[in-house]
């Protein structure tokens, strides 16, 4: 088995690994870069009006024979650990007849997104994995495994072909609610491992001020429970563990979760896959309408939803009628300052800030300042801390560990064992070595 990792190596973002044999060619992950050359911010626009050759020329794909449209196509499949779309996002540009497997959860959220925010996939050949059969693909016989991770239904793959056993960890986590399956997999882990491509976006970052999502939801009660203005929940609308902890935060405290269309869409759509996930008609739920995404939905033919929506409807006066009960989802954005224009005396409002440190910007702290809202900061990671990579590690015990999805691949060798680390683009032949 022969493994190229395209991007990954040193960074964390647009992930891709090819794994081929002598009849046969896969990818694991094909994601959209998080940062350019320069370590910068990755801008999306950049793709637009670009060709499959610019975007080769430019790095941002890479050159991968027999992947694109346009060409005569030679990658038998490509597996998708999650729904983040420095997983998925440069799927758009793949041949049209090669499957592209993943979860069911991972495939509703990706449709989804093309519905909501700018960069578009479009259509692709995706295929949802059964999880509880192995999955042939030529020389390839790939397991999938549920993981913990802030993406809904987020997978890793055992793949096996020419005798040899890969595992890929995609991106995980033992601290979310879904911290059994971690469990799971250290106490009945697979076996004989010859490679482990294991991640470490946690490594060179500082300690989590949160332990785990429980703790998470216990420091938003709080708030609520001694706010005396309308707060702000600042989450990515897709990380469904954490708007389970502020719908149960609510239930706590007695507060009314407010959530746009595009939250109570999600919701919506994975109902059918968890039966545990908050609903729009559910107690201490309503729905904001913003025209903008009334009309994505319209365009994307669910017309009726907005009359089922529509039940649970809050509008701006009745959001300050009860501001002191409110915890309102919302998001650093253009819509963020029509909901701030709503509220009546918004000096002394909180924002509850749970993402990464990363993507707030002295700007937007500036500006709230200014309006008087102040900013607290709540969150834990979506990725194993050290602690937990060095169990999986053990657990696993691979013959070789490659770095993946990581800022610091010079690290590992400080604390795992058989480590090879590799270059983007340098081939690694797993029976040679």
């Amino acid at each position: 088995m022969h493994i190229i990792i395209h991007r990954g190596t040193k960074e964390i973002g647009g992930t891709c690994v090819e794994l081929a044999t002598a009849k046969s060619r896969i990818l694991i992950d094909f994601g959209m870069p998080l940062v350019n050359t320069h370590q910068e911010p990755f801008d999306s626009k950049i793709l637009i009006d670009k060709s499959i050759e610019d975007l080769k020329k430019l790095k941002i794909l890479p050159d991968i024979k027999g992947l694109y449209k346009g060409e005569a196509r030679a990658i038998d499949a490509i597996l998708i650990s999650h729904s983040h779309m420095d997983h998925y996002g440069l799927l758009g540009y793949v041949h049209p007849d090669i499957p592209i497997y993943m979860s069911e959860g991972a495939k509703e959220l990706i449709e989804i997104s093309d519905i909501f925010i700018p960069h578009k996939i479009g259509k692709i050949n995706a295929q949802v994995i059964d999880k509880k059969k192995k999955l042939p693909i030529g020389d390839f016989v790939v397991t999938s495994y549920l993981v913990d991770h802030s993406a809904f239904d987020a997978l890793a793959f055992l793949i096996e072909a020419d005798g040899k056993r890969l595992f890929y960890s995609g991106d995980f986590r033992a601290h979310g609610r879904k911290s059994q399956l971690f469990e799971q997999m250290i106490r009945k882990p697979p076996t004989k491992i010859d490679c482990l491509l294991m991640e470490g976006s946690m490594l060179g970052r500082s300690g989590q001020t949160y332990k785990d999502e429980v703790a998470v939801q216990e420091g938003i009660e709080d708030i609520l429970k001694n706010k005396s203005n309308i707060a702000f929940f600042f989450a990515s609308a897709q990380n469904i563990d954490r708007m389970v902890s502020a719908y149960k935060a609510c239930l706590k405290t007695n507060s009314i979760l407010v959530i746009d269309l595009y939250m109570a869409f999600i919701f919506h759509k994975l109902g059918k896959i968890s039966k545990h996930l908050p609903q729009f008609d559910w107690p201490n739920v309503q729905v904001y309408f913003f025209h903008s995404h009334a009309e994505r939905l319209v365009e994307a033919g669910h017309k009726d939803l907005l009359y089922l929506f529509n039940r649970k409807k809050i509008k701006g006066a009745e959001v300050n009628v009860q501001k002191q009960k409110v915890l309102m989802i919302a998001r650093d954005n253009s819509l963020f300052p029509l909901i701030v224009k709503e509220i009546k005396n918004i000096k002394g409002a909180t924002i509850i800030y749970s993402m990464w440190d990363g993507y707030l910007t002295e700007k937007f702290e500036e500006r709230c300042a200014q309006q008087g809202i102040e900013i607290k900061k709540l969150h834990t990671s979506g990725h194993a801390t050290l602690d937990d990579l060095k169990v999986f590690e053990k657990a696993l015990k691979p013959k070789v560990l490659i770095p993946i999805h990581t800022f610091e691949p010079s690290k590992y060798k400080d604390f795992f064992e058989n480590v090879h680390e590799l270059q983007d683009n340098e081939p690694f032949d797993l029976g040679e070595n």
